[in-house]
């Protein structure tokens, strides 16, 4: 497994996480036009004493869509509530969950486009017009039996925003696209959270980490973990550029920052099926993995990187792939190059 730099959070992960998560808008490293953004929102909202309008988050995971959301609330002094798309299975989990919330209340839901159909149908009146219609009893006697809701503030999160539906997406108001953090940017968060968690760290270090952490915070934030450990144990406890280097190492994290499982997707695409093209199911059956985690967790940052490209007919290496191994790229080999930000949300098979 890839656990180490995936940038999706394990349970066990979440605590260290939100120790370091800012509370407020001014504290939220990059995303300017996001924060720009939603900054105008919500200072309007609380001029004129209403809910803003529904927002939507999109990008990859590790961002900080959680985090915006939960500063989204501290902004409004609103509650907070939160659930995931997978989570809402029934129209009537649904019901619950919005019946139970106050005025001006936060509703955070994860993965919003996996909600449930009749669940999503059911969100339209909410989010439009405050009211809920709940079906009593099954058949010809069945009854709709309509319930306010007091008003509120969606805000949606997901990773693939391509599969949500369109009368869902039309119903936010406001809609954020986060992007990759620069490395400059994720030096700065590394020293924010360094001293929020007591660790010395120099310049060089942060700088070590930040060039290994695939343009996303959460990874940065578990690497700085994971070095912190090494430091403390086989060092003085400061992180400089050559304990940070040495650290990662162990860790299998190279100068490109992919670990095992990314560069167990590169030999398989070069040693076993010559470049490719190949298809994702056999791909992540050579691997040993499911479809799902090669395609959530490897490919965007391979394909971000320029190391691997989606083509109509599978998954092909470019040629910056081979000489990331190690080996020269025959003749014809896709040249690479990264695609735009679209691409990273594909659903090619």
């Amino acid at each position: 497994m890839s656990e180490l730099v995936s940038a999706y959070a394990a349970p066990e992960e979440r605590e260290a996480e939100a120790s370091v998560r800012p509370k407020r808008l001014d504290e939220f490293i990059a995303q300017h036009r996001v924060r720009e953004q939603l900054e105008l929102l919500l200072q309007g909202a609380v001029r004129r004493g209403r809910p803003p309008d529904h927002i939507l988050l999109s990008g990859p995971p590790g961002l900080g869509k959680t985090t915006l959301a939960m500063i989204v609330a501290a902004e409004l002094g609103a509650g907070l509530r939160i659930t995931s798309g997978p989570a809402i299975e029934r129209s009537g989990d649904l019901a619950a969950v919005l019946t139970s919330l106050a005025q001006g209340d936060v509703l955070f839901i994860d993965e919003v486009h996996r909600i449930a159909r009749p669940a999503e149908e059911l969100l339209y009146s909410a989010m439009e017009d405050f009211r809920v219609d709940v079906v009593i009893g099954k058949g010809p006697g069945a009854t709709a039996i309509p319930l306010d809701v007091e008003p509120f503030t969606l805000v949606g999160a997901t990773t693939r925003a391509g599969l949500l539906t369109g009368p869902m997406r039309d119903r936010f108001g406001f809609v954020g696209q986060l992007n990759f953090y620069e490395p400059e940017e994720l030096e700065q968060l590394i020293a924010r959270s360094a001293r929020i968690v007591g660790v010395p760290v120099t310049a060089g270090g942060a700088h070590e980490i930040a060039r290994r952490s695939r343009g996303t915070p959460r990874i940065a934030n578990r690497l700085l973990r994971r070095v912190r450990d090494y430091a403390e144990v086989r060092a003085d406890g400061v992180v400089t550029e050559e304990i940070a280097h040495a650290a990662l190492a162990v860790y299998d994290v190279d100068d490109l920052g992919l670990d095992r499982l990314d560069r167990s997707v590169l030999h398989a695409l070069v040693d076993s099926f010559g470049g490719g093209p190949v298809g994702l199911s056999t791909l992540a059956v050579a691997v040993g993995e499911e479809r799902d985690t090669v395609e959530e967790v490897c490919e965007p940052f391979l394909v971000r990187a320029g190391l691997l490209a989606r083509t109509p007919r599978g998954r092909v290496a470019t040629a910056g792939a081979w000489r990331h191994l190690g080996r020269t790229p025959p003749n014809g080999t896709f040249a690479g190059g990264a695609p735009s930000a679209p691409d990273l949300f594909s659903s090619e098979p």
